[in-house]
C-alpha cells in the first residue's frame, strides 16, 4: 500500500471515528440531562468535577478537533486552487486556530477538575 493511500485510509478512519464517538457522547449527555432535569451551575460543575465525565468530555472535545482538521484539510487539498503556498498558509491558520482551541479546551477542563 502507498504511503498516499494510507494517508487517506487514516484520515477516513480518524472522520468515522470520531463522528461515531462523538453520537455516542451526545447521546449519553442527553440522557444524564434528561434524566435529572433542573441542574444549575453547582450541579454541572459537580457532574464535569468526577473523572468519568471529564474524560469522556475530554476525549469528545479531541474527537471533534480532530473531525474538524480531517474535514476542513479535505476541503482547502481539494478544492483551493492556485499555489501550494495558498494551501499551506490556509492549512497553517487552521492548524493554529484548532490548537488555540484545544488549549481553551484544555483550560477549561482542568479549571471545572482542579476547582
Amino acid at each position: 500500500m502507498s504511503s498516499h493511500h494510507l494517508s487517506g485510509l487514516t484520515a477516513w478512519l480518524v472522520q468515522r471515528l470520531s463522528a461515531v464517538y462523538m453520537a455516542l457522547f451526545v447521546v449519553a449527555m442527553t440522557a444524564v440531562v434528561v434524566s435529572h432535569p433542573g441542574y444549575d451551575y453547582a450541579s454541572w460543575r459537580a457532574l464535569f468535577a468526577q473523572p468519568l465525565v471529564a474524560v469522556t468530555t475530554s476525549i469528545f472535545f479531541i474527537s471533534l478537533l480532530l473531525h474538524i482538521w480531517v474535514g476542513i484539510r479535505d476541503i482547502i487539498l481539494d478544492y483551493v486552487g492556485g499555489s501550494p503556498s495558498m494551501r499551506l498558509l490556509l492549512l497553517s491558520l487552521l492548524g493554529v486556530w484548532l490548537i488555540a482551541m484545544g488549549i481553551w479546551i484544555v483550560r477549561i477542563m482542568l479549571r471545572v477538575m482542579l476547582i
